[in-house]
């Protein structure tokens, strides 16, 4: 019964629904308007009968007509007549015996009827009766006639018949009846116009099938990960799903809100304008945020904006691009021990001894120091193996790589993790190292301390200093040729500003350029 009833359309269910209400207005009504109709019918023939009744036995012809038997006579002309004058079934006129003088059936003067007259005859009332008479069942005025010395001479009975009463109610019915038919065609064509209006509102789709895209919209948009909000043409949120919520920072739904108060001075002010994969920050979140239009009928009704949170796979994206510089560092420093070895086993296999010792020597001499600097003044394990890789790819540069010996680093505090460092430390270095490449004499100076309340961390180098200062720090920006350049520097002042820190530049173009990081030791990655 139920998968009957749910594949009833709409429009027949309301159709349905609006004629069956008119109908049953329509009866209501028209049931109270005949029960009233009759009611006041039956009154008002009643008065009339009674008025009629009153008025014949008021009649000075008709008391003379009692008083003079000779004008007996003149009672049927005067019933008659009158009878015609107000459209009555019958008008009746009695002595105090109950012998007919008037009577529209003439075989009838003369004779005694047998009536229940007695509250005329004997008390004078003047009332209503419903009488079953030789005519029919009939609503009748009675009225006693008085004489002159006041007693009771007769009586006036004006009768109307139930039939002709109830024949009147029809025809008013009739009229009701039409006037009805007319109401419930109105009905049903305003209820035509008004279930397409309502399929057109709702897209021909039926009630049930709303409710299903209804669930599986909720259900899909709680279970995307992406956020995702509607706003309409005035700016005000009409839907925004759990994840946005979350992705951007808000304490409520902001349901029926301007765009404007929730995420002020953001590109969401353009939020009528379409885009595609555009790089946002929200709350201190990177997002990447695509916006569709929503058209009806070519006039721009709202839009959808969705957002993807960049942060956690940038994050990721840096870490493993650090790590793969990180492990090529590693390799440039095995190439370099691989290749020093090769010269000692050379020298070992030509018989000259003394120059493989004098070189092991020198190398050892070399390691003691860079050792002693490394391991002794740099403390932190992270540090030292970002170093350790920036020797080796140094000297596979042959580039002098020199840690400064007033240089002082205890262990780092643990929000300051390895993939942060060596997106810091191994940027700045390989732009150093990059600085130098064409210089003669190439040489890059590193320090580290962390007296204070800052960890600082300094890289200088002799090359031709920073040529364009105010945009080195601009993703995509670089003053190299080469593909997939310009981003090193960025992420450096992304990471840095993540830990509350900041950089400071020295810049000589005939010197080379100083680069100074400065991450606070109480600081937390934001």
């Amino acid at each position: 019964m139920l998968r009957k009833l749910k594949t009833v359309s709409l429009k027949t269910k309301i159709l349905t629904l609006l004629i069956s209400l008119i109908l049953a207005v329509i009866i209501l009504l028209s049931g109270i308007y005949i029960m009233f109709e009759k009611k006041q019918t039956e009154e008002d023939i009643g008065n009339l009968a009674l008025q009629v009744a009153k008025t014949v036995s008021f009649m000075p012809s008709v008391k003379a007509a009692f008083e003079n038997k000779d004008q007996i006579q003149l009672l049927q002309s005067i019933a008659d007549s009158i009878k015609m004058q107000v459209e009555a079934n019958y008008i009746v006129i009695k002595n105090a015996d109950s012998v007919i003088y008037a009577h529209p059936d003439l075989l009838s003067i003369g004779k005694k009827q047998r009536e229940s007259n007695y509250r005329a005859l004997i008390f004078g009332q003047y009332y209503n009766a419903k009488t079953d008479s030789s005519f029919g069942t009939a609503l009748t005025g009675n009225a006693p006639i008085f004489g002159a010395d006041g007693n009771i001479i007769g009586i006036v009975l004006v009768g109307y018949l139930y039939e002709d009463i109830y024949a009147k109610i029809y025809r008013k019915i009739r009229s009701i009846s039409a006037v009805s038919i007319v109401v419930l065609l109105i009905g049903i064509i305003g209820g035509i116009m008004l279930t397409n209006n309502i399929r057109k509102d709702t897209l021909g789709l039926e009630p049930f099938e709303i409710a299903n895209l209804y669930r599986q919209r909720s259900a899909i948009l709680h279970s995307i990960k992406e956020g995702i909000i509607a706003i309409d043409e005035n700016g005000l949120i009409t839907m925004i799903n759990q994840p946005a919520i979350q992705m951007l920072g808000c304490n409520k739904s902001y349901l029926y809100e301007s765009i404007e108060k929730v995420f002020p001075n953001t590109l969401l002010k353009n939020f009528l304008n379409p885009c595609e994969n555009e790089e946002i920050y929200l709350h201190n979140r990177l997002v990447i945020m695509n916006r569709e239009v929503v058209k009806e009928s070519g006039k721009v009704i709202g839009v959808v904006a969705s957002f993807r949170d960049k942060t956690d796979v940038k994050k990721m994206v840096e870490t493993i691009s650090e790590v793969r510089q990180y492990l090529e560092d590693l390799r440039a420093q095995t190439h370099e021990y691989a290749n020093k070895l090769y010269v000692l086993s050379g020298l070992m296999q030509l018989g000259k001894f003394a120059e493989a010792v004098d070189m092991i020597q020198a190398e050892l001499k070399l390691c003691m120091k860079q050792n002693h600097l490394l391991f002794d003044r740099i403390e932190d394990s992270h540090v030292q193996a970002i170093l350790l890789g920036k020797i080796a790819k140094a000297s596979e540069k042959k580039i002098q790589f020199i840690i400064d010996q007033n240089s002082s680093l205890s262990p780092l505090p643990k929000h300051m993790d390895l993939s942060s460092l060596i997106a810091i430390l191994g940027n700045i270095m390989d732009n150093a190292f990059e600085a130098v490449s064409e210089n003669e004499e190439k040489k890059v100076v590193f320090f580290a301390t962390d007296v204070g309340n800052d960890v600082i961390f300094e890289v200088a180098d002799n090359g031709s200093g920073i040529m364009v200062e105010e945009k080195i720090f601009t993703k995509g920006f670089s003053t190299k040729l080469g593909e997939r350049r310009g981003y090193g520097l960025a992420i450096v002042q992304d990471t840095v500003n993540r830990f509350g820190g900041c950089i400071e530049i020295q810049n000589d173009r005939t010197k080379g350029a100083i680069l100074t990081v400065f991450l606070p030791k109480k600081g937390d990655c934001k």
